[in-house]
């Protein structure tokens, strides 16, 4: 596998400053100048200016530049970055990686049991863990990203925003090569390596759960799609599940402009804005005996509106969603796909490990889900 792009600008530095065409006291270009000459972002050759600090090549000062170091190692024993991290590992087998953690929030329902994964593996593995809440804002998780990578960290694990498009320096990590996963969902045209559940196929189990049950008028509930792969493939899975099933796909049963259950300093209005928009929606919709909700938050929307029209559950209106958690009995609210994030924040800190040691760790990893069934279907 083809070294970071860090890495190539670092034994670039290196070998100039090893064969004398930089002496010490010589400054060397800015990580501006830098980032023209080999088409990169600031990001990558800060990071390179920062490993040259580490290793007493360069020392950089603050509001001057970084300048090669008056009191150089040996150089003749000093070696390229691609053999760097074979001798790091001899002499210091408990150097320490910094994970960059980066979600838009956590809760009971989706999130913790992620970073409780992240956090249990980085410790097993010597790792250390930063963590920053984007509260879905692209501007909030590009700061995130970059002040990170101001405190130096080894890689990143990140839940991308919901929306339709991407943050430029979420992009420039991977442009970059630098190392980063991304948790929960797949960003669709750019190669980064990224774990999953298959949510086509967890949604089916979810459709397949009600056809068996003999509900052939299905209703179903989501935010908008807005280009986020994890949505898009659970829009896909309910409708395709239908037809294959000899169900028609009808539009009008399917809502998808809901906003109760994404981050927002405004909740509480948009869950009263929810619950009326759901109510119209089951209103013009007498004849549905079912719902699949895309997320819990909006089960327990669609709950609240069904019981204010006295409708009980599962004995008139039956529910399933995704990770309902339990209460303090064990027992759930409602059937629904439980999600392995603790897998999931497990395999993303493998994943950085395999791209530090320069393996080929592909694109697309899918976790197992498993179906859970709850109090609200029959």
């Amino acid at each position: 596998m083809k070294a970071p792009l860090y890495e190539q600008i670092y034994n670039h530095l290196f070998q100039k400053i090893k064969d004398g065409e930089l002496k010490s006291g010589d400054r060397l270009p800015s990580e501006n100048e830098l980032a023209d000459q080999f088409n990169v972002s600031r990001i990558t050759t800060k990071k390179a200016l920062e490993t040259l600090a580490q290793h007493r090549l360069v020392e950089r000062i603050r509001g001057k530049g970084s300048y090669v170091s008056d009191a150089l190692p040996d150089l003749e024993e000093a070696i390229l970055y691609e053999n760097l991290a074979d001798t790091e590992t001899e002499s210091s087998p408990e150097a320490v990686k910094l994970v960059g953690l980066i979600l838009p929030e956590f809760a009971e329902s989706y999130g913790s049991r992620l970073i409780h994964g992240v956090e249990e593996q980085c410790s097993k593995t010597n790792c250390r863990m930063l963590m920053k809440l984007t509260y879905d804002s692209r501007e909030v998780e590009e700061s995130a990203i970059q002040s990170f990578i101001d405190l130096g960290v080894d890689g990143f694990i990140i839940f991308p925003v919901h929306g339709e498009h991407y943050n430029t320096a979420l992009l420039r990590l991977v442009l970059d090569k630098f190392p980063v996963v991304l948790v929960d969902r797949y960003l669709k045209g750019i190669a980064a390596c990224s774990v999953y559940t298959d949510n086509q196929k967890s949604v089916s189990d979810l459709t397949m759960h009600l056809l068996e049950r003999g509900h052939r008028e299905i209703g179903f509930i989501s935010v908008p799609s807005d280009n986020t792969s994890s949505v898009e493939e659970r829009i896909d899975g309910f409708s395709e599940t239908l037809i294959r099933n000899g169900i028609p796909f009808k539009p009008q049963h399917m809502m998808s402009n809901l906003h109760s259950s994404l981050p927002s300093p405004s909740d509480k209005a948009n869950i009263q804005t929810d619950i009326e928009t759901v109510r119209r929606f089951v209103e013009l919709n007498p004849e549905l005996t079912a719902f699949v909700a895309a997320e819990y938050n909006l089960a327990l929307v669609l709950r609240e509106v069904l019981i204010g029209m006295n409708k009980r559950i599962p004995e008139d209106v039956e529910i399933v969603c995704f990770d309902s958690p339990p209460d303090p009995f064990g027992k759930h609210a409602f059937t629904h796909i439980q999600q392995d994030e603790h897998g999931m924040g497990r395999m993303a800190v493998d994943m950085l490990h395999g791209q530090w040691a320069g393996e080929d760790v592909g694109l697309n990893h899918v976790i197992a889900h498993s179906f859970i069934k709850g109090l609200s279907t029959k």
